[in-house]
């Protein structure tokens, strides 16, 4: 059995020999002087010709104009088919586009943002969904109905998994040097519910965690068992000596009681 091979055409002289046809469809699209030298041409098909040009402009360094000129069938007049500007070899390319769900970042959202959560997001289940926590069991029962969606089982575990592999974990310089746990520590505040045994609250106005989540195996200086003050000297009572006296003498007051003036009084 023989092998089918394609039949490739021949470049269209009259395509190859319209580089100034194609020069000025590059430079009606470009600013004056940026297309640059013929770079080639690259055979597209029958009567099919694309004609490259370097592109100057620097703020597309590495990359070409590209236009494609073609003519109909039995005809001699070339005529431009198409003209774009494309990337070569070392050109800078965007990034590859995302969704805003995927660019986002802690941090990003700012006063007035709003940020929608998807109604399938695998963090939340429905409010109603049975529960072993027996603190959402409560809050159900005294405000007689649940929130619209609470943290699921995957939920619950990313928040955990980011806290404690975070600067509030136990994997910081801070943590290393720290005396203590923060789990031994009178300002660690336990939270509630299933991360009870592994989460709490810095309580503490002077340590740099104070009002943040901190991993029970945290740490920092300000533990609360880190350095105890000794207590304060009690002020001695002076010691009087009563046994014993001095001689002073009476100094002259400033009226002379030998005189003989009256002193008009009785």
């Amino acid at each position: 059995m023989s092998r089918t091979r394609a039949r490739v055409s021949a470049p269209d002289e009259a395509c190859v020999a319209a580089v100034d046809l194609a020069r000025a469809a590059a430079e009606d699209l470009a600013r004056p002087g940026e297309p640059g030298e013929h770079l080639g041409y690259e055979s597209e098909g029958d009567r099919i010709v694309t004609h490259y040009f370097a592109c100057l402009d620097r703020a597309y360094r590495g990359w070409r104009w590209a236009v494609t000129v073609t003519r109909a069938s039995r005809a001699k007049k070339v005529t431009v088919s198409e003209a774009v500007l494309l990337p070569g070899t070392g050109a800078l390319l965007a990034p590859e586009w995302l969704p805003w769900s995927e660019r986002l970042r802690p941090g990003d959202l700012g006063v007035g943002d709003l940020l929608p959560t998807a109604d399938d997001d695998d963090r939340l289940t429905p409010g109603f969904t049975e529960t072993d926590d027996e603190a959402e069991h409560q809050a159900v029962f005294e405000y007689g109905l649940g929130r619209v969606r609470v943290l699921s089982a995957i939920g619950k575990d990313r928040a955990a998994r980011r806290w404690h592999s975070g600067e509030h974990g136990p994997h910081t310089p801070i943590a290393h040097a720290a005396p203590a746990q923060c789990s031994t520590c009178g300002f660690y505040w336990l939270l509630a519910g299933g991360l009870r045994q592994t989460f709490g609250v810095c309580a503490n106005e002077y340590a740099p965690d104070d009002g943040k989540v901190v991993a029970a195996d945290h740490g920092c200086g300000a533990h609360s068992e880190a350095a105890v003050l000794p207590p304060s000297p009690e002020q001695a009572i002076p010691i009087l000596d009563d046994m014993d006296y001095d001689l002073s003498e009476e100094e002259a007051g400033s009226v002379d009681e030998s005189a003989s003036e009256e002193l008009g009084h009785s």
